[in-house]
């Protein structure tokens, strides 16, 4: 695995690949680093999909706010470069905050309509960052597909419009979700969590597994869904919900609340946030109904 650090020293490594390797796929993984079980996911799939693999680590300021956690975001350089190892990737991009932004940026790509609810209603600016290090990046890597991981489907979504409107030669994969045994969604911000927080938690996955059994079981209106889903969580005493909502996915239109659900031929996304102390959590599920099939989830 070859570790690089400069812009332009991975420019000329993809361009030197292309040279050589013309009709071969590259795929990327973008990540802020502290690398779980769920990135290893995405970094495996890159692996089998492609001829090279590419991993890039950069916790970007530009998308955190200003009371946010970027200060203490948890990293550990030695223990990712392990895992992309093993995960076999090819080339790790692990840059400088001065070597991606030289001179604060005057330029940001920014998709409208879908960064307006769910996190980007209580994150403004948020999606602006990633849409932007997510474009820079593309530029530079050129990739063939790129993964991300389900649990945050708001991102899935808001970068692939990006990728359509902006006609980039790239694929966006999206990856389900993988959790703890337990059911709790990977994330790197679980270090954060007491253990009491931890094991509170436990209801973000919970509740919308509750709503999927209902669901299965009968008709349901979209308010009934998540009353059902904010009853459970506040069962959890340290639980500050900050949203929960249902919305179609990948338009993530908010549905009106005498919807009944599980609509026929479309996909739903049942979304939620909560917050445990200074660590916000995020969750969801992703349910299509289609005459003649089962009943799929992405909760498992």
């Amino acid at each position: 695995m070859k570790v690089i650090r400069t812009v332009a020293e991975l420019v000329a490594a993809i361009r030197t690949y292309k040279v050589e390797q013309p009709s071969s796929s590259i795929g990327f993984v973008p990540t802020m680093g502290y690398l779980h079980q769920g990135h290893a996911s995405l970094l495996e799939r890159s692996r089998q999909d492609n001829d090279l693999s590419v991993l890039s680590i950069f916790v970007n300021p530009i998308q955190f706010g200003p009371n946010e956690d970027l200060d203490r975001y948890p990293r550990d350089e030695e223990r990712d470069l392990a895992t992309a190892e093993r995960a076999g990737v090819d080339i790790a991009f692990l840059p400088a905050v001065e070597e991606m932004y030289p001179t604060p940026t005057k330029t940001k790509v920014a998709v409208s309509e879908l960064t307006s609810l769910l996190c980007g209603a209580t994150r403004p600016g948020h999606f602006d960052g990633v849409t932007t290090v997510v474009s820079k990046l593309f530029h530079m890597v050129k990739p063939t597909r790129a993964y991300f991981g389900m649990k945050d489907a708001q991102q899935v979504a808001v970068l692939t419009q990006m990728v359509a409107d902006l006609n980039m030669d790239v694929e966006i994969v999206p990856c389900p979700i993988v959790r703890e045994e337990d059911g709790l969604a990977l994330s790197s911000r679980n270090v954060y969590l007491s253990p009491e927080q931890r094991k509170q938690a436990l209801t973000l996955s919970q509740s919308l597994l509750q709503a999927v059994g209902k669901l299965e079981e009968d008709v349901l209106a979209v308010e009934q869904v998540k009353a059902g889903i904010i009853e459970r969580i506040s069962q959890a005493p340290l639980a500050d919900i900050e949203y929960v909502e249902v919305v179609s996915f990948p338009s993530l239109e908010r549905l009106a609340e005498d919807t009944l659900l599980p609509a026929q031929d479309a996909d739903t996304l049942i979304a939620l946030a909560v917050r445990f102390g200074s660590t916000r959590l995020i969750d969801n599920i992703r349910i299509t109904k289609k005459k003649g099939e089962s009943f799929p989830c992405s909760v498992k």
